[in-house]
């Protein structure tokens, strides 16, 4: 970095008067990328059961039958008791190397490992066992901004990943300076500035019940499928026999997909450009009504009724300047119509309980509105909670007489009592090892 930094000094100072300049400090963390290399053999060799443990880099977030599963990036998930959600209690950790996302059908939890779906026997929770695996079906992805990838053809068993370091440095400027492009590589490593980036369980269609993810989740469950979304495509994997996943079919959407959000017979897909809607009426085969467009920024979306709620997103990762949140006009499932849009800070993922609405703004924290009247979203921000980190947030609803909140962040997972929405009730918090803030 040194070296870097002498380089990048010396271009400018070719250009400049021998003029005094103020000098400033300044503090930046970035994430830094180192290229590795795995083979198929290690990662699905490296599945197994272990003693719970503690939170450090906590991603997406899912519950079922009062049980919690959080993804540990890249890592696994961890298993925990929320029957109380006072009192949580941690049971377990399922090492799978590569995960990113999970679903779970009645005893059976669905998590990618890489290129591959795995599926678990949850029926005992200290006993989890991997019953069926579908290999070679996801050819790339990507974890806190670095990419990784995975060609099978002519007998190629590696996987070619980026491992994500945080670095905290602090450098001597001009203040007068214009700041500069934040993004640079050096020796093949790449720095980028860090981009802190409806309740219960459900019938399903087709039988059975399922877990509730977050706005922010790549898979879901509807009638006799499990959908999957990767960059560029849906791929479909029937789960009739839910020991048995097969890939049935797979829907080129475009590039820069995110994240699906299943709504009645719907499904609601985010991506960097755009909205898509889905018909769901054919679970097997699920037909694109719409495109609502804008900006390319990252998009995650959620439902309620005939509104949908989408937050646009900067960062290095998404490109673009827009951070906002936008109300549509669903009514006419083929031509969605904007009907205001709100600034927002950094916002992430978000949950409605409709009238309540919550959005994540990152390291900026986590605001409830109430979006009863979706022109005036800003004049009904009902709490605005700075002091924590929000990555996404599941409201529950109305359980056991209680309605909480689930919110996962860098700093770790907490729940709320929102049935004062002006005032949420920290009701637990499971903090992280050692969290990155920025």
């Amino acid at each position: 970095m040194k070296r870097l930094y002498k380089l990048l000094w010396l271009m400018p100072l070719a250009m400049i008067d021998s003029a005094c300049t103020d000098q400033c400090t300044e503090t930046h963390t970035y994430r830094q990328y180192t290229a590795v290399q795995l083979t198929t053999t290690q990662v699905r060799q490296g599945v197994s059961i272990e003693a719970a443990r503690e939170l450090e880099q906590p991603g997406k977030i899912y519950t079922k039958d009062g049980y919690l599963f959080i993804n540990e990036l890249k890592r696994g998930i961890h298993v925990i008791d929320n029957r109380n959600p006072e009192s949580p209690k941690k049971v377990a950790f399922l090492r799978i190397p590569g995960n990113g996302d999970l679903a779970i059908r009645d005893n059976f939890l669905y998590a990618d490992s890489y290129m591959d779906l795995v599926t678990f026997d949850i029926g005992d929770l200290t006993n989890i066992r991997e019953v069926s695996r579908n290999r070679d079906v996801f050819v790339q992805g990507q974890f806190d901004g670095g990419w990784w990838y995975y060609s099978p053809q002519n007998g190629n068993n590696m996987i070619q990943d980026q491992e994500v370091r945080y670095v905290t440095e602090t450098i001597q400027t001009n203040c007068e300076a214009t700041p500069t492009n934040n993004v640079w590589w050096n020796r093949g490593v790449a720095f980028a500035s860090a981009d802190l980036s409806s309740g219960g369980n459900k019938a399903s269609p087709g039988g059975g019940t399922n877990g509730t993810g977050g706005s922010m989740a790549r898979f879901t469950l509807y009638d006799k499928f499990l959908y999957a979304v990767g960059q560029t495509d849906m791929k479909l994997f029937n789960i009739q026999q839910p020991s048995q996943p097969a890939l049935s079919n797979t829907i080129n959407m475009g590039w820069g997909i995110e994240t699906i959000f299943p709504y009645k017979d719907k499904l609601f897909i985010g991506s960097q450009t755009g909205m898509l809607i889905y018909d769901n009426a054919n679970p097997a085969n699920p037909q694109r009504l719409s495109v609502f467009q804008h900006a390319r920024v990252c998009d995650p979306v959620v439902v309620n009724d005939n509104t949908a709620y989408v937050t646009l997103r900067s960062g290095n990762t998404c490109a673009g300047f827009t951070n906002q949140l936008d109300v549509v006009d669903i009514t006419n499932l083929t031509n969605p119509r904007l009907l205001k849009s709100y600034p927002m800070r950094n916002p992430h993922g978000l949950g409605v309980d409709f009238p309540n609405l919550f959005i994540c703004e990152g390291a900026y924290g986590l605001k409830s509105f109430n979006v009863a009247d979706p022109m005036q979203v800003d004049k009904n921000l009902q709490q605005y909670m700075e002091d924590l980190q929000a990555y996404d947030v599941i409201p529950m609803g109305g359980v056991n007489g209680r309605k909480t909140l689930l919110l996962i962040g860098r700093d770790g997972f907490y729940q709320f009592d929102y049935s004062n929405p002006r005032a949420l009730r920290l009701l637990s918090r499971i903090p992280v090892k050692s969290p990155v803030l920025t």
